[in-house]
């Protein structure tokens, strides 16, 4: 794909994520259900940590393009190195992660994920920008450009750091309102919640785009 085709389509989905985050961060408040959606705001949900994931990737993604366009080589090889290590490592396993475990948990019982009582909330189309369009969006940038990718051992350390800082956030939640993020979270006692979070930390791993 031509630069400059790159960076317009680059520049369309970084404007297109930060209206669904800007969105999102707007919804009415009057009916939020629960102490738990005011405690830290949007901010404690994954899938809004992913919106703003995905409008930092395509910001930089954009940035690279538009130095690759202007023929400053030297800073866009420095980019272009922190957008790929950014896209496999985190965007593209997060963005695939939160599409299809929330459909999967959505579909078997919405109520551990996402409660009936959130369609008042946030609108239908929304709803399917956040858990939806995530996945399209990084399954077309793999078609769109080659990326390089890091060794996999540094790429695991990066997840599981960044896995590791959601989780503390999750608990740390749950400390102060004694209430869970996602209801799913009720289910388990302490071990079986330990396991759940080290399951998903297993299955998020093997997300990270590799090389052939």
């Amino acid at each position: 794909m031509e630069i400059s085709t790159l960076a317009t389509y680059h520049c369309l989905a970084f404007v297109w994520y930060f209206f669904v985050a800007y969105s999102i961060t707007h919804v009415k408040t009057e009916e939020r259900p629960s102490e738990v959606f005011l405690y830290g705001g949007q901010w404690k949900y994954l899938t809004v940590l992913n919106l703003v994931l995905q409008a930092v990737f395509y910001g930089v993604s954009f940035l690279a393009d538009v130095l690759r366009l202007i023929k400053k080589l030297r800073c866009a090889k420095c980019i272009i190195s922190s957008r790929d290590l950014l896209f496999s490592v985190l965007a593209f396993p997060v963005s695939t992660f939160v599409c299809i475990s929330f459909w999967t948990l959505y579909t078997y019982n919405r109520e551990l994920v996402y409660p009936k009582s959130l369609d008042g909330v946030i609108p239908l189309w929304l709803n399917h920008a956040m858990h939806t369009a995530v996945l399209p969006f990084a399954l077309l940038e793999i078609l769109a450009l080659p990326h390089r990718y890091p060794a996999k051992k540094k790429g695991l350390i990066l997840l599981g750091f960044v896995a590791f800082l959601y989780i503390s956030w999750v608990l740390w939640i749950y400390s102060v309102t004694g209430e869970w993020v996602y209801p799913l979270f009720a289910l388990f006692n302490p071990l079986g919640l330990a396991a759940f979070f080290a399951g998903s930390l297993a299955i998020i791993s093997h997300m990270p785009v590799k090389p052939k």
